[in-house]
């Protein structure tokens, strides 16, 4: 089983798992049709996904901290791993022990072909689940729940602004000041990333109070980097993305 950096390559179904053993408990390795932590444990080594049955115990301790159960787990790394409850909150949080356990169970059909299972999740549950993966909104709950750790957005109000689509995340206010953030997630330590069109004429537009903030190490434990005025800080390249031929679908007639 290979592991990339501290990141186990099937970093989402444990992160799954873990959320749910430290959430539902015992109730939550019946739905799956196992009486002991232990056979549910070997139930994922038989599957291949790990090695040990102690990788999804691991993952279980690293979530104990974020619920009210009798188990400690990794308490002595604080809120380090939140972010990772943070994300399946915002998805799956309202779910019960039965629809959680559907989720998994629908992952573990999608992504690793498991048979035998059976699954039944709501249409919105399904649209929930193409979201898991995203870097972007798992940056952006981190960004959210810690931008005031930022220097520049310190005792700033934030607004959320991506449903506008106007080239930015979220609109941070401080004292007389605002600022825009388009916030982007990079799972290692460093990377790249892209501006789209309209991201790149907001940022011409407000320079320096237009800042793009990296979330680092998405996948350990996330730190921020800031640029402000990335188009006069950093050097971009204009590359003409040809799309795909886009179908609608009209009415012939009037409805009334």
């Amino acid at each position: 089983m290979n592991n990339k950096g501290n990141k186990h390559e099937n970093y989402e179904i444990l992160n799954l798992l873990g959320y749910g053993l430290a959430k539902f408990d015992n109730e939550f390795i019946k739905e799956f049709g196992f009486e002991t932590k232990l056979s549910f444990f070997e139930y994922f080594v038989e599957l291949g996904l790990v090695e040990t049955g102690s990788v999804v115990k691991n993952r279980m301790d690293l979530f104990d901290p974020f619920f009210n159960n009798n188990r400690k787990g990794w308490w002595q790394k604080g809120d380090a791993y939140i972010h990772r409850k943070l994300l399946i909150d915002s998805l799956f949080g309202n779910e019960n022990v039965v629809g959680y356990s559907n989720i998994v169970k629908l992952y573990l059909k999608n992504e690793f072909n498991v048979t035998g299972i059976f699954v039944d999740v709501k249409p919105i549950i399904k649209s929930r689940f193409k979201k898991l993966q995203e870097t972007g909104l798992e940056a952006e709950l981190y960004f959210m729940n810690n931008y005031n750790s930022i220097e520049a957005f310190k005792n700033g109000t934030i607004e959320d602004a991506r449903l506008y689509g106007d080239g930015y995340d979220f609109q941070i206010n401080v004292n007389e000041n605002s600022f825009l953030a388009e916030v982007k997630g990079i799972r290692a330590k460093k990377g790249k990333f892209r501006l789209t069109e309209n991201e790149y004429f907001k940022a011409k537009e407000y320079e320096n109070d237009y800042i793009v903030t990296l979330v680092l190490n998405l996948d350990n434990i996330p730190t921020f980097l800031t640029i402000d005025n990335p188009l006069k800080n950093l050097k971009f390249e204009e590359r003409v993305i040809k799309s795909k031929e886009i179908r609608e679908y009209h009415l012939i007639s009037d409805i009334c």
